[in-house]
């Protein structure tokens, strides 16, 4: 699956992403598990942390509105093109990728109100001043987490 505010996507091909870590050119896209990771606007910095019994996710207080307003789209493929990146447990594990081009196995669907979804499926969505006193805190922790477009976080 992957997410996007795009919905007239029908082919998804191979780039290098500009914030990249690694140089190969990847389709990414992440399974059921992670979907929620990306229930934001694509630009909106996260501060992400699951545990055995919880999911916790936070945001600045400046992105809610656009919480509220953006229109989300999910974007489902075939399996067989992809193959997990990375290990579980040492940062990977968390996304899928196809090193040739794709297409969705249908239209775009809406992915619909992006609070109501934190709260049907019961993750708790923070609202902070500022992310980084959280994610100082959970980088030390015991729990499975991850900073998403950190870079557009309000600066500490």
């Amino acid at each position: 699956m992957h997410f996007s505010e795009d919905p007239p996507l029908t082919r998804f091909v191979p780039h290098v992403a500009a914030t990249a870590r690694q140089p190969d050119a990847y389709v990414w896209a992440v399974d059921a598990h992670r979907a929620p990771d990306y229930w934001f606007p694509r630009q909106c910095p996260r501060v992400l942390v699951i545990s055995p019994t919880a999911r916790v996710h936070a945001i600045e207080h400046g992105w809610l509105e656009r919480m509220r307003t953006a229109e989300l789209y999910a974007y489902r493929f075939d399996a067989a093109p992809f193959r997990p990146f990375g290990e579980e447990g040492e940062g990977g594990g968390h996304a899928h990728v196809a090193t040739e081009p794709v297409t969705p196995l249908g239209p775009a669907e809406p992915v619909g109100d992006l609070l109501a979804l934190h709260d049907a499926a019961g993750i708790e969505l923070r609202l902070l001043p500022s992310l980084w006193p959280f994610w100082d805190e959970v980088v030390t922790g015991p729990h499975t987490f991850s900073g998403i477009r950190l870079r557009n976080a309000l600066p500490r």
